[in-house]
């Protein structure tokens, strides 16, 4: 299935920025080429936190897996263009299930690892998904019942399939599954035009009070890695760490698709702690290694390697980027929530460069091959901080079936770009990242709407949600509470309230401030930066 406009499709063919390969044919051509370089490691304390033991598969042993599991996604009745759910941390098998549903020629809606069941429900009715892929657990996290749940509530489904060791009933438990059927499946491949074109993915992004289905084809996520790839100079085999989800565009974009890409060596992280991340870097001998921004800089004092690339990425509540001079080389990765990424080499100097206005390519600033993201902003009216527009190769589409609600805050405008809504910083040379520190608490949505969740606690007169800068993750979420003059304050029912409720974990707030009264602006409406300032100014007042 295609959705992007056929005019913009011929453009970018034209220019170069897309080709006639899929991603899972990259991968395919690698095992042809190379087929035992190794292809996918596990991390080796993957038993710590989901089920079954460490893994580790050469390009030719992963080939055979994913051609098999293919062949088996066909056998039991998916087809081209159905969609299927995968929400499963970082392990081979989950790489394998992602791109085994890819060589099938389904679509894949990787949910986020910290979404509710309730959450999965709503997303795998809006775009009608027909299998649902989910791991025994994560962490604490019985992920699999949750996942056999969705599919009792949900009619549409037809397939729940469980990775890991303890795989509930009511799955179909994969790994044993393919053992018993044995060599038997051999995998068809279905010809269709313009295999890169159509639809490989649907990740999510916050809209209000909407988880906003955003459609990428496969030239779509190659555009974007392809900026990760030229600009940190990354080499054919290298050895990739990569610690994000595979859920998104950082973890995808930045870490996935570029593994593909290049026929490299992926290491699969589960972060528990930058030390953990350093030891597994320096264990494996990481040419690459993503971090969350705000770490970089302490994670470049524990890398081994002074060769060793350093992916700092940079979502849109991250603070501002810290001026350190690094050992090592570093590039910085500004992700636009699930629309855009730019990365661009520090170099020599100690400073992060500003994201320039304008076309950009993979690399040398903004003229030197075929254009993969054009950024713009909107107009300053009167206090209204700009926000950013974007279009270009790597620019996916929002909605599903190119549904645009009037009701959402990310639309297209009359001028080709997509407004995001995400709210930027004018600089000198350009924009400073994308998004304020301070402004954003990822996942969040609406903060009023939160302020009636808070509100709901027994014993509660009012209720606000607020947003606190946090050196480390940029943002954070913290409620203010204001009991009945008769009732005792107690932080930690109120965290096991929001819990028994089944409140998204994005909405979980980090502190609980207990208040007489909330500020209020003249208008009646909750003065919140009066609440990020007294909270930041006296942390010790927070329960």
């Amino acid at each position: 299935m295609k959705v992007t406009q056929e005019h913009l499709a011929k453009e970018y063919h034209e220019s170069g920025a897309w080709s006639d390969v899929p991603l899972d044919e990259l991968f395919r051509r690698t095992a042809a080429e190379h087929p035992e370089r190794l292809a996918l490691v596990d991390a080796p304390d993957r038993a710590a936190w989901t089920g079954g033991e460490p893994r580790s598969l050469t390009y030719a042993e992963a080939d055979r897996e994913i051609d098999r599991l293919a062949a088996f996604y066909t056998t039991v009745g998916l087809s081209a263009d159905h969609v299927i759910g995968i929400q499963a941390p970082n392990t081979v098998d989950t790489v394998i299930a992602f791109l085994a549903a890819l060589r099938a020629d389904l679509i894949v809606s990787p949910l986020p690892l910290h979404w509710r069941q309730k959450n999965v429900l709503e997303a795998l009715n809006s775009i009608g998904a027909k299998g649902f892929i989910a791991a025994d657990r994560i962490e604490t996290r019985d992920v699999g019942t949750a996942a056999r749940d969705v599919a009792g509530d949900l009619f549409s489904l037809r397939f729940v399939f469980g990775l890991g060791k303890d795989v509930p009933d009511g799955l179909i438990e994969l790994a044993p599954m393919l053992a018993e059927m044995g060599d038997g499946l051999d995998f068809a491949p279905q010809e269709r035009p313009d295999p890169a074109d159509h639809t490989a993915t649907i990740c999510w992004s916050r809209s209000g009070e909407e988880n906003v289905p955003v459609s990428r084809c496969h030239n779509h996520w190659i555009s974007a890695a392809q900026m990760v790839i030229s600009e940190a100079d990354l080499q054919e085999g290298s050895t990739i760490l990569v610690p994000y989800s595979l859920s998104g565009l950082t973890g995808l974009g930045g870490g996935l698709v570029p593994f593909l890409a290049t026929g490299s060596t992926l290491h699969l992280h589960h972060p528990t702690s930058l030390a953990n991340l350093a030891t597994h870097a320096n264990d494996v001998g990481a040419d690459i290694v993503m971090t969350p921004g705000p770490l970089a800089q302490t994670l470049d004092r524990k890398l081994a390697n002074a060769e060793t690339t350093i992916l700092a990425a940079w979502n849109i509540s991250s603070p501002h980027p810290n001026t350190f001079v690094a050992k090592r080389p570093l590039v910085d990765v500004h992700i636009a929530d699930e629309f855009a990424l730019v990365a661009k080499a520090r170099g020599p100097s100690a400073k992060v460069k500003a994201t320039a206005l304008g076309k950009h390519d993979g690399s040398n600033g903004c003229e030197s091959g075929p254009a993969l993201l054009e950024v713009a902003v909107t107009e300053e009216i009167e206090a209204r901080l700009p926000t950013l527009l974007v279009k270009g190769p790597m620019v996916p589409e929002i909605g599903w079936r190119t549904i645009n609600g009037d009701q959402r805050r990310v639309r297209w405008e009359g001028t080709g770009f997509l407004n995001t809504n995400i709210k930027v910083e004018l600089v000198e040379d350009g924009i400073s990242g994308f998004g304020i520190p301070g402004a954003y608490a990822l996942g969040t949505g609406n903060l009023e709407t939160i302020d009636v969740v808070y509100s709901n606690y027994p014993g509660t007169r009012e209720a606000a949600a607020f947003i606190v800068e946090d050196p480390v993750l940029g943002s954070r979420l913290y409620a203010a509470i204001v009991p009945d003059t008769a009732t005792v304050p107690d932080a930690a029912s109120f965290f096991a309230y929001l819990d028994a409720e089944g409140v998204d974990l994005a909405k979980i707030p980090h502190r609980v401030l207990i208040l007489q009264s909330l500020p209020r602006n003249p208008d009646g409406t909750i003065f919140r930066e009066k609440l990020t300032m007294r909270t930041q100014r006296l942390p010790a007042a927070v329960a």
